[in-house]
């Protein structure tokens, strides 16, 4: 059974050209991968038609719930393109102008139309990563004059970002309206909204997701200043949180990243929301087969911190060792999972704002385990709610998750520590039926006759109710 539920922390890979076949894609299932993005930055909705087909056909060949995530490319901010390369040097006066293309070599295209109304006088403007800096001297009708502070070359289409200076960027932009139709289209798991400063932000994609009569989750994700200072009621609205650590070590110091990271997933751990950290976790991977010292604390310690997901990004979409990359996450995952640092407080405080019955069965159940020397926590349940609660109490056993809904399923393959089975079992809890429930997890789940495991669900239907008992049960009795 070790064998069968040896990671609990959850991984989110970035589907790319690097793993774009049948093969690459069950690969990465197997190593540990739970949850794939396709990130709309790059490619077009075809592309990711195809890549979302081919996820869905082989996670069913596998017999697996992998979720799916459509990340937003929200209101990214671009140099427009260059005639030529720009070699841009310290104390080199440049102009920013909101254009598409370049007309003239003096000028730097900007393809964000309030450039100009969002900057002042001692702005500063970080191209490509940070890597180059103006700083505002002046805005002269709609155009930005700045001095080079930190030079380089600027290559067309580089990002573009002005920290604490985005007032007039709308949250969603036409390009993402058009892939939250996609994902609706396609019945994705999960939306990544991109850039969010303020709760409407969030309540903003959601109101786009729910007039086209859908419910998707929206993962909000932190990479502005902005929502270091919003961020509980950011968490407060949002069904998820990612930890966005590139532009978030761009807009901030890169050393105030590490200290935001441990606050983001303290309050969502406070706040009981899934939270993933995200950006360079395995960098290196992209072109070496064994990631850097560092590389594998910085992963460790995100999930020692309580992270219930890792993500990777180049280091699958375009890496040359993406399934490595996984198989070294789940390594690490499994390895600080078994250390003894990884102890986290189970004394949460019951939330008004949740259901309390549910809230006060998941904590009775967590607490019960120690006493039978449970091996599984049995969590029946028609939308996941109660089993995200007692994923966020991370259990000392595995979470076997029952749903009546594949959908279901899938969505809680981000969640910590679960383990979701489809069964249409939504009826009064039997002796026949705790027959039916003893085969499963003895042939299904991997547990032994004899064994223990606190069940939770709902009466008098199993599954479609709210939870509303905890049972400790004996396999085979």
């Amino acid at each position: 059974m070790k064998d069968n539920y040896s990671k609990r922390t959850k991984i989110v890979a970035t589907i790319g050209p690097a793993v774009s076949t049948k093969e690459a894609v069950a690969n990465l299932i197997k190593a540990g991968a739970n949850v794939f993005r396709l990130n709309s930055s790059h490619g077009s909705l075809d592309d990711h038609r195809e890549k979302f087909n081919l996820i869905r056909k082989v996670s069913n060949e596998l017999g697996v719930y992998c979720a799916i995530m459509i990340d937003l490319q929200g209101p990214k901010i671009r140099v427009g393109s260059l005639i030529a390369d720009m070699e841009l040097k310290k104390n080199q006066k440049v102009v920013f102008s909101h254009m598409q293309k370049q007309i003239d070599d003096k000028i730097i295209p900007v393809d964000y139309e309030g450039i100009s109304n969002d900057v002042k006088k001692g702005s500063r403007i970080l191209l490509d990563d940070g890597k180059i800096i103006a700083i505002v001297d002046e805005v002269n009708d709609k155009r930005v004059c700045a001095t080079v502070v930190n030079g380089g070359i600027l290559k067309s289409r580089k990002g573009l970002n002005i920290p604490g200076s985005t007032a007039s960027l709308s949250a969603v932009t036409e390009k993402d309206v058009d892939y939250i139709k996609f994902a609706i289209e396609m019945g994705a798991d999960y939306i990544a909204l991109s850039f969010v400063r303020q709760k409407e932000d969030v309540l903003l994609a959601k109101k786009y997701i729910n007039d086209l009569n859908s419910s998707i989750p929206v993962i909000a994700k932190l990479e502005k200043p902005q929502a270091i200072d919003n961020l509980k009621e950011i968490i407060s609205v949002a069904d998820c949180i990612m930890v966005a650590r590139g532009d978030l070590g761009i807009e901030l110091s890169a050393v105030e990243v590490p200290i935001c990271q441990k606050l983001i997933i303290s309050e969502c751990n406070k706040q009981k929301k899934p939270v993933i950290v995200a950006t360079q976790m395995l960098e290196s991977m992209i072109n070496e087969p064994i990631p850097t010292r560092a590389e594998v604390s910085d992963v460790a310690n995100a999930i020692i911190d309580g992270a219930d997901a890792v993500m990777l990004s180049g280091e699958t979409s375009v890496g040359n060792f993406a399934i490595k990359a996984v198989e070294t996450m789940s390594e690490i995952a499994k390895h600080t999972e078994e250390s003894v640092f990884y102890e986290f407080d189970k004394d949460f405080e019951l939330s008004e704002d949740m259901a309390l019955t549910r809230q006060a069965i998941v904590f009775g159940a967590d607490k019960m385990l120690k006493y039978v020397n449970a091996k599984a926590v049995l969590s029946f349940s028609h939308f996941g709610y109660s089993t995200r609660l007692m994923s966020k109490l991370k259990p000392s056993v595995p979470i076997i998750l029952v749903s009546d809904l594949v959908d279901t399923c899938r969505k809680m393959s981000l969640a910590w520590g679960v383990y979701p089975f489809h069964k249409k079992w939504d009826s009064v809890l039997s002796a026949d039926l705790l027959l039916k429930i003893d085969e499963f997890l003895t042939n299904e789940a991997g547990l032994k006759m004899g064994d223990y495991v606190v069940i939770t669900g709902s009466a008098p239907n199993l599954i479609t109710g709210r939870t509303n008992f905890v049972r400790v049960h004996k396999i085979g009795t």
